[in-house]
């Protein structure tokens, strides 16, 4: 492809909000009235083959691969050249938004299909990815494709069940798939070039700064725990408060105490307590027990496990002055995923020649990106949330926003070769 060549096409963004609109209603969605697409659902059956015509009329060979992920294959100028992933997600949490995920997948289709279009080819092929479970929306195991493809292991998941008591065993022979043979998912490691996801922001940082678009330097790691607090019952007229050892009054401090120390952190770190169980539970007792459940996310490491730390050194002083025992329990760890300096920085490039401020975010949330960093060249390209509104039904983009990305993006795979220092940057003519 002549590298003086600039792909012009004004109608992808629109053509890319329509797509995933047409795929928010019925029979796109397992729910009544808003989005509801669980992977292996019937919903998510019918999202896969209005995709897999869109991925066939873009000029890609489809396949679906044993995790039951979409891949459409549009080859380079060589035969079995290695490839550009573009992916994301199709499925969708519970009266979600239409954009989250799809709208990766609907750019992956449009870049493919610009370059189709004019028959131009790449010294490595394109494919768009489309994930069918990243939220774990219905099995409580997420990423579960991104998993398989990376080669990460996913343990014996063939009898995790659904809310309805269906086993992935089950959901996966509907579909024509067997779990017994997942593990046929995995890519060579030498096939991927580079992984490349679009996804909306789901948070208020862009619209703050008034910015369409910004390179992701990494996606924060996440340490997740519950802490039990046990205490002891008693009838709440008769103790007196300097005789009383309150759960809950100890976890309330212990929920305040991680607030204040999260604001002495960095900016890319946060704390939340989402979830407090009392036991027992009335009106008229004092609580016996309590266990709150903590989220500490950073994209450093080090600043992570130093938290954790700091979070049990304060329970334990709270605990202590208070007369309550405590306890860790379900610690959860996932690292920090940082993507590829040289494809963050041609991603600024790639902003900056469409007039745009050069934003760089790290990523509070997880995506199926973090799969990938540690196993291929990774980037992630974020839009604006209009609101911060995500995992909604009010969630949104601005189609001007959905056209600089595309733009970005084509950017991206046409400069690509000259990132990684691939030979044979001159494409051919189909």
């Amino acid at each position: 492809m002549d590298k003086q060549e600039r792909i012009v096409e004004h109608d992808a963004g629109a053509r890319a909000v329509r797509r995933c609109e047409e795929l928010g209603c019925d029979p796109y969605s397992d729910m009544r009235g808003g989005l509801y697409r669980p992977y292996l659902g019937t919903a998510h059956k019918a999202a896969a083959e209005a995709l897999r015509g869109w991925m066939q009329g873009a000029g890609m060979s489809v396949r679906t691969d044993a995790a039951g992920t979409m891949i459409g294959r549009y080859e380079g100028s060589s035969a079995n050249a290695p490839a550009l992933m573009i992916g994301s997600h199709i499925d969708s949490v519970w009266n979600g938004g239409f954009y989250d995920g799809a709208l990766g997948v609907m750019l992956g289709v449009e870049c493919v299909a610009a370059f189709a279009r004019r028959g131009l080819r790449l010294p490595f092929a394109l494919e768009v990815v489309a994930f069918g479970d990243e939220e774990g929306s219905r099995f409580p195991l997420s990423m579960l494709g991104s998993r398989a493809m990376a080669g990460k292991a996913v343990g014996d998941v063939g009898q995790m069940r659904d809310r309805n008591g269906t086993t992935l065993q089950e959901a996966m022979q509907g579909v024509g798939l067997d779990v017994g043979r997942m593990g046929e998912a995995r890519r060579r490691r030498e096939d991927i070039l580079a992984y490349l996801e679009a996804h909306i922001e789901q948070g208020p940082v862009l619209e703050h700064e008034d910015a369409p678009l910004a390179a992701v330097s990494a996606i924060a790691g996440i340490q997740r725990f519950y802490i039990r607090v046990q205490g002891q019952a008693g009838h709440a007229g008769t103790v007196p408060l300097h005789m009383r050892h309150d759960a809950l009054t100890a976890a309330c401090e212990m929920v305040l105490g991680i607030e204040t120390l999260a604001r002495a952190h960095t900016a890319d770190f946060v704390a939340t307590v989402g979830k407090i169980d009392v036991h027992p539970g009335a009106v008229n007792v004092i609580p016996g027990s309590a266990s709150l459940s903590v989220e500490i996310r950073s994209a450093d490491a080090a600043c992570l496990e130093r938290a954790f730390l700091q979070v049990q050194d304060l329970v334990q002083g709270i605990a202590e002055r208070r007369s309550v025992g405590w306890e860790v329990r379900d610690h959860q760890t996932f690292a920090p995923a940082p993507c590829d300096g040289r494809l963050v920085d041609l991603l600024r490039c790639g902003i900056r020649a469409e007039g745009m401020a050069d934003h760089v975010l790290v990523s509070g949330a997880g995506h199926d990106a973090m799969m990938m960093t540690d196993w291929v060249p990774t980037a992630m390209l974020f839009l604006r949330s209009p609101g911060g509104i995500s995992h909604h039904p009010d969630e949104s983009v601005i189609v001007a926003d959905v056209q600089a990305a595309f733009d970005v993006m084509v950017n991206f795979i046409t400069h690509l070769p000259e990132v990684l220092d691939i030979s044979a940057t001159q494409g051919t003519v189909a």
